[in-house]
């Protein structure tokens, strides 16, 4: 049984009370197509929270998070679209939430600034992910010590009271938290409310290699939407149990990222027959995966259907519409935040 962290633990506990209707945000970056990984661990949540429509949900294209690494202009123009375009084609529907791209409202960058004010330097220090993108790099951006502010900045902008995370993302919270403390003790007026996690129930995703988590930069990912003999070739070659040599050598579904996926996509009672197949060697590796490939094609195929039949002018339209809506509130809370940090004049108010 996985054990959670005393942060984790801590975060469920504060939750929002169901009296009041919770502001729920959260961001993806644009980094090509949708994967498996950013499906299973994040969009597919997002598209039942839309559905079952207790919340006022937000979801945005993070893009300003793309350039803290070296990139192309070209290529990024090219995955905010794709990206866009499959959040939609997955059930991300803007007529029903606020669907927009970060670089779209400039308050992010604004505040993320008047934050960084307000957060210390040894806090960043501590952030784990800057310091395995940046371990043997020639060149390591200031963008990327200080994106944990403007995750930060994304968050509080919205006034956001829950936010959906996976365990990996939970010290970027924790820091965003703690900068609604430090502001709200430094400056009067309870601006910002401390945000809450949504902790995902979905099995951490590793990705094909079975080293890492799922990560286009790492290529050991499936692409959602590339053909089904791509999909399932990709799929084919995924790592497995390593002790699993044979087809007569007992598995352990317990470690096999195949299994993960499968608690992800398969019926229960296919579930169950995986764990008797793998652990009695009835079944071999490649079985198991063709079982995996039919109950992940039996999702998909719609939501493939769907995206072909989708127009990129009106996707990008539906993008204006939820900047427009995500810039009404972020100009309210720039202006509190303005007021209570004595900056501007007062021929602006």
């Amino acid at each position: 049984m996985t054990q959670k962290s005393p942060l984790a633990t801590t975060l469920e506990i504060a939750s929002p009370t169901a009296a009041k209707k919770a502001r729920v945000f959260s961001g993806i970056q644009p980094t090509g197509e949708l994967h498996l990984g950013n499906y299973l661990g994040a969009v597919r949540t997002w598209r039942q929270q839309i559905e079952e429509g207790k919340d006022e949900t937000m979801f945005c294209i993070v893009d300003a998070h793309g350039i803290t690494m070296p990139y192309e202009p070209a290529d990024l123009r090219k995955n905010i679209d794709a990206f866009a375009i499959d959040l939609v084609a997955c059930g991300v529907d803007p007529e029903k939430t606020t669907l927009f791209v970060q670089s779209d409202v400039r308050e992010h960058t604004e505040l993320a600034w008047y934050l960084a004010a307000a957060t210390p330097k040894g806090d960043l220090e501590r952030m784990t992910q800057f310091k395995d993108k940046g371990e043997g790099k020639d060149f390591v951006s200031t963008a990327l010590f200080t994106y944990p502010v403007l995750m930060s900045a994304d968050i509080l902008l919205y006034k956001a009271t829950v936010v959906p995370v996976g365990e990996d993302q939970l010290q970027h919270l924790e820091l965003a938290r703690e900068t609604v403390r430090r502001f709200n003790h430094r400056f009067p007026g309870e601006i910002f409310p401390e945000p809450q996690p949504r902790l995902s129930s979905t099995p951490r995703i590793m990705g094909l290699d079975g080293e890492s988590k799922m990560s286009k930069s790492k290529g050991n990912t499936i692409t959602l939407f590339e053909n089904k003999d791509e999909f399932w070739n990709k799929l084919r070659t995924a790592f497995t149990d390593p002790q699993r040599l044979r087809k007569s050598d007992p598995g352990r579904p317990e470690i096999c990222n195949i299994y993960t996926m499968h608690k992800a996509v398969s019926p229960k009672e296919t579930q169950d027959d995986v764990v008797a197949n793998c652990t009695g060697a009835k079944w071999g590796c490649v079985e198991c995966k063709k079982v995996l490939f039919e109950n992940f094609d039996k999702e998909l195929v719609p939501l493939r259907t769907k995206r072909a039949e989708l127009s990129m002018d009106k996707v990008r339209q539906a993008l204006g519409d939820g900047a427009s809506k995500a810039r009404r509130i972020a100009r309210e809370t720039i202006k509190e935040v303005r007021s209570v940090m004595g900056l501007g004049s007062l021929a602006q108010e």
